[in-house]
């Protein structure tokens, strides 16, 4: 059985089975998906960018991103379907970084963890004997 929740779009309360978003809301979604596809479709449309997308069939970037990060609509299917990186807004087909923006992550990953450990051995206390005098 589900668990009562909020919509995350609208925040009426529903039974949350598999989604997160209310039927309402999922009906809303679906038939925007069949709006963008159905455009997509059309031969002369299949190179279209995300703003003649948008500004031809009226549904919201951010919803046509979802379409793409969820692998309902494909890339490699529309070449021209790219929506921004999280961190720079460069734009890219999968993912959420760009290849520079991984890159950068990984540089500055290695550049903390070598930080990290030379501190680390800084601060290790040097070995102390002690010995007791049993007299």
């Amino acid at each position: 059985m589900g668990e009562l929740a909020n919509c995350s779009r609208c925040g009426t309360v529903f039974v949350k089975t598999a989604r997160d978003i209310c039927p309402s809301c999922y009906k809303e979604e679906e038939q925007a998906f069949q709006v963008v596809y159905r455009f997509l479709r059309k031969r002369e449309n299949r190179e279209a960018t995300m703003n003649e997308i948008i500004k031809a069939t009226g549904v919201e970037e951010a919803l046509i991103i979802e379409f793409v990060k969820t692998g309902r609509l494909r890339t490699s299917e529309f070449p021209k379907l790219a929506y921004p990186c999280e961190r720079c807004g460069v734009a890219i087909v999968r993912g959420r970084f760009c290849a520079s923006c991984i890159e950068q992550l990984k540089n500055d990953l290695k550049h903390h963890e070598s930080h990290k450990q030379s501190e680390s051995a800084a601060n290790k206390p040097e070995a102390v004997y002690y010995s007791f005098d049993n007299e």
